[in-house]
């Protein structure tokens, strides 16, 4: 019985289709077989016990189901999806072979976790286990992947769904909730949600939803929302004074972004709640923001951030909860960790509180991690140049100092948003013409270019699939592309949905895929960590180094991810003056000194993480802080 407790089953209501398949499911199950079968023996008097043991089981629980009209799948024609029984079912996993859309999981669970439910939307649905713990005072941190249930947990803390304690067809009142959180600090936080009548505020997610619910203009949105007479302060912070008087429809990512922070801060409350704060932001605005949320904390409140990135989370928060399990099928809450302990519990996989591994493979930011060339193969690499040259757009200038490039090589380029990275490529590619060049009589190499765009429009009407096999069918069909790109992605998993019905997560690795996939000199990929989670990013940048590496080709990685950016870079530009009016894009340079030059224009200062060489950032004017600034290396001290 207790083995039977600890397992559940998954539909996924997007992929079943009841009408449109042979039922494979049912047809296939042992145990309805094996009940249809004993209907039959039973009707005509032929039950012959002489059985092994596991079909006398199967048997003896045929007979039950016979006697209380239950099956261990049902489909009646009225169904809309499957329903698969947990408690009879035998974890065998020939329906999740035989469905034809790949709708089904049976998934075994830790035997410990089915007594610390603490909500279920339904039957065979997601199920989240535990809740992170709030602390007043203090800025408690979310890491986890998507499909985890960190918004779940969020929606629960501020009081906007009620857990069910995954009794979903008899959901418990807020009294048997309270004593089944008793003795732990969640009691104390629900109790005076209840009696206190807290008020809380979360930032959404997807920033991009924001036009379609809120009208007029900023300045006007930010006035009626002014509960704390922060307005003035918060504009200068978070940069919105030179977009005070435009439409919120009309505000970039970035805008929109820094806007939203700024309504939840503005606004009297006991509990802030930020998901994924830093989407769309550049390094400066990232740890502006940062500030600004950490500014919220009062004796009394609570401040919760889903982050995924780990640079960020480490500098905002005083302590983390990881989730882990299977996306979409079921999420776990640990207990609370210390920054750094939570963040490398993360990035380990292993918990070692339980015992338990939730991730096959640790994952480490050795800068040395591919392999060091001898000089006689650098020698081999194909040199590029182009020249000092310079363009104006409107009252945008841009200088461009002359600098090179080699093949098998990536160049990050470290700048805020608006100093023109974009512009430079689409002058490597041609497409802009430079209004001056210093050496006149120099010639630039034609390149072609494969560009993946910041911003990524659904609008291709059919299914990945053909999507894939309309722009890159040579690639896509390449073993070594379906290898190197395409598996680490899980692009398979979504060869059969639509286009148009993908998230921000699924929609990134599929461009991320077109953009590899396509034959060219430059790869040109701006903003690859866009809605990707943690464990995604750093995925997703070591298929962009193998494939850079092996493909003897040249990427320009725009990225403000510090982590992903410097564990992919083998040169860096770094961006300098004023953005949107006048700005310097400085020749390649190594690692260290790039990121040393970049650092001191944002005074802040770096540290390696001894355990997996994560960069984290100094808390400002620490020890670490002054020492690494009196010495000038901003980026990490020599080991």
């Amino acid at each position: 019985m207790a083995d039977r407790l600890t397992r559940i089953a998954i539909v996924s209501s997007d992929r079943c289709k009841p009408k449109k398949c042979r039922q494979e499911c049912k047809k296939s199950c042992p145990v309805v077989k094996t009940d249809s079968l004993l209907a039959r023996a039973l009707c005509i008097g032929e039950v012959k016990l002489q059985l092994s043991w596991p079909d006398q089981y199967i048997m003896l629980l045929s007979i039950f189901l016979l006697l209380t009209g239950k099956l261990c799948i049902e489909v009646t024609p009225a169904s809309k999806i499957a329903f698969l029984s947990e408690e009879l079912c035998i974890g065998c996993g020939i329906c999740v072979k035989k469905c034809p859309f790949e709708a089904i999981q049976i998934i075994n669970l830790p035997k410990d976790l089915d007594k610390d439910t603490t909500h279920r939307y339904g039957p065979n649905t997601f199920k989240l286990h535990r809740l992170p713990v709030p602390r007043p005072g203090q800025v408690l941190g979310l890491v986890g992947t998507n499909g985890i249930g960190k918004s779940t947990a969020l929606k629960v803390l501020a009081g906007k769904l009620k857990p069910n304690l995954g009794r979903f067809n008899n959901p418990p009142d807020w009294q048997e909730i309270l004593t089944y959180f008793r003795g732990s600090e969640l009691q104390n936080y629900f109790t005076r949600i209840l009696e206190d009548n807290l008020k809380a505020i979360i930032k959404p997610q997807y920033v991009d939803h924001i036009p379609k619910a809120v009208q007029g203009n900023v300045g006007q949105v930010l006035e009626q929302k002014d509960e704390r007479e922060m307005k003035a302060e918060l504009c200068n912070d978070l940069e919105l004074n030179q977009v005070i008087d435009r439409n919120v429809g009309d505000l970039s990512g970035g805008e929109l972004q820094r806007f939203a922070i700024a309504v939840v801060a503005i606004q009297n409350a006991e509990i802030y709640m930020f998901d994924e704060p830093s989407s769309y932001l550049d390094v400066k605005q990232r740890l502006k923001a940062a500030q600004v949320i950490r500014s919220l904390l009062r004796p009394n409140s609570y401040v919760i951030v889903v982050e995924h990135d780990l640079s960020v989370l480490d500098y905002l928060s005083d302590f983390i909860c990881c989730l882990y399990g299977k996306p979409g099928a079921y999420g776990v809450v640990t207990l609370p960790f210390s920054v750094r302990e939570g963040i490398n519990i993360f990035l380990a996989g292993f918990v070692p509180t339980e015992n338990l591994r939730f991730r096959d493979e640790s994952l480490t930011f050795k800068v040395a991690e591919t392999p060091q060339e001898s000089a006689e193969e650098i020698q081999t690499y194909q040199r590029y140049k182009y020249p000092t040259m310079s363009k104006t757009q409107g009252n945008f200038k841009l200088k461009v100092i002359e600098g090179e490039f080699t093949d098998s090589q990536i160049i990050v380029m470290l700048g805020e948003n608006g100093t023109g990275k974009t512009t430079f490529i689409r002058m490597l590619a041609g497409l802009l013409k430079p209004d001056s060049v210093e050496d006149s009589d120099f010639e630039m190499p034609e390149f072609n270019v494969s560009y993946k765009p910041q911003k990524i429009s659904p609008k291709f009407p059919s299914t990945v699939r053909h999507l894939l096999h309309q722009k890159i069918r040579d690639s896509y069909m390449h073993p070594q592309f379906v290898t190197d790109v395409m598996k680490p992605l899980q692009i398979e998993q979504l060869m059969d949905q639509e286009v148009v019905n993908l998230s921000g997560g699924e929609l990134q690795r599929v461009a991320l895929c077109l953009c590899l996939g396509k034959p060219a000199d430059i790869y040109l990929i701006d903003e690859p960590s866009a809605y990707l989670d943690s464990e995604q990013r750093i995925v997703a940048s070591k298929v962009i180094k193998r494939f850079i590496l092996h493909a003897k080709k040249t990427a320009f990685v725009v990225e403000h991810d510090f982590i992903m950016a410097t564990y992919l870079a083998d040169k860096v530009i770094v961006y300098e003056g004023r953005p949107s009016i006048d700005c310097t894009a400085n020749a390649p340079q190594s690692l260290v000194s790039g990121m040393n030059l970049f650092l001191s224009h944002l005074d802040i200062t770096f540290r390696r993480d001894p355990t997996n060489y994560r960069p984290r950032i100094n808390k400002l004017d620490s020890t670490k802080d002054r020492e690494q600034k009196a010495a000038g290396s901003y980026y990490y001290l020599d080991d």
